[in-house]
């Protein structure tokens, strides 16, 4: 849409919901059952420590290990447990922590990064560098910009149940051919997945992030801008108005002016599309911030009626922050 974004920052939840041939770890308020009626499985210990500051939920910033090896060892035991629909679904949130900060650690750290793919099977070595491309293209868009040293007037809020944005997604796709998987990474990188109550510096707002006169356009905006459903398809129409259908990247240039958010957004896509259980990850993404005080945790629960110091957020929030 010609604007700058919120988000390109980038959460909490599990039922087995089952949409086309999606198995989606969505939202529990029932039990450890997995669909079968067994106990939910474990999944692996996360690095933890104790002297380690916690947030209100009793989580710390996800550790991630200095040796190569041991953060091969870590993402394929988290990649595994999130695709595995017995996964306990109180552990879900943590563990999607754990594999977006490990991806956002090596996407700064080149050698790091290249030791560790030597040392992924050829099945999770692709899916990390499918992360690693997207979140380097998002780098990129800010390589040359400084680091705000204010923190943004945000709510940070519950996204929908999974199974519901999935639904809005599929819904998107069969009402206009634009792919779900498009549309779940936009919601991706724009807000969190709806994360994000907030609106930009160019006005832009809600869910998907639309300027309020481009969704009073004819045809494209119907209903709430800031409802999850009305949203995601409100965008899809957006992306077919600018050419989608016919090349995707010029739909995605017209929501943004960037090629390197085009690459970014259709990095995500292509890993949905290679393996639609990576949904389950990308949903359990936080909030974080590239503030001047580095890389900070905005958790669910963060409201600002106007911009903070980052600094005045830090020494509040510890938490917030890798040590």
């Amino acid at each position: 849409m010609g604007k700058r974004h919120l988000a390109l920052m980038l959460i909490s939840v599990g039922v087995l919901s089952v949409i086309g041939s999606v198995a989606f770890n969505a939202p529990s308020t029932t039990n450890e059952l997995d669909s079968k009626g067994k106990t939910a499985s474990k999944g692996p210990t996360l690095p933890s420590d104790p002297e380690l500051p916690v947030m209100a939920d009793g989580r710390h910033y996800p550790i991630v290990p200095a040796d190569p090896g041991e953060i091969a060892s870590l993402l394929i035991d988290v990649e595994k447990a999130l695709e595995d629909s017995s996964t306990s679904k109180a552990e879900l949130p943590s563990l999607g922590h754990q594999q977006q900060v490990i991806y956002r650690v090596l996407s700064k750290d080149i050698k790091t990064s290249e030791q560790v793919l030597t040392k992924l099977p050829e099945r999770w070595r692709q899916v990390a560098k499918r992360h690693l491309a997207a979140r380097r293209e998002f780098l990129s868009m800010h390589r040359n910009s400084n680091r705000p040293h204010l923190l943004p007037a945000w709510r940070i809020i519950p996204p929908e149940p999974g199974e519901k944005l999935l639904s809005y997604y599929r819904k998107a796709e069969a009402a206009t051919g634009i792919d779900w998987e498009v549309l779940a990474a936009l919601n991706l990188v724009e807000t969190g997945m709806g994360r994000i109550d907030g609106v930009s510096v160019a006005n832009a707002q809600g869910p998907m992030q639309f300027l309020p006169s481009t969704w009073s356009e004819h045809g494209i905006g119907e209903g709430d801008i800031r409802d999850p459903h009305d949203a995601i398809q409100a965008a899809a129409r957006y992306l077919v108005r600018r050419g989608g259908l016919q090349d995707i990247r010029k739909g995605l240039w017209g929501y943004n002016n960037s090629d390197h958010y085009v690459k970014a957004v259709l990095e995500y896509a292509a890993l949905l599309k290679e393996d639609p259980r990576a949904l389950t990850g990308l949903y359990y993404w936080e909030i974080h911030f590239a503030s001047e005080m580095g890389d900070l945790w905005l958790p669910v629960g963060y409201n600002q009626s106007k911009p903070i110091p980052a600094s005045s957020y830090l020494k509040q929030f510890p938490a917030s922050k890798a040590k």
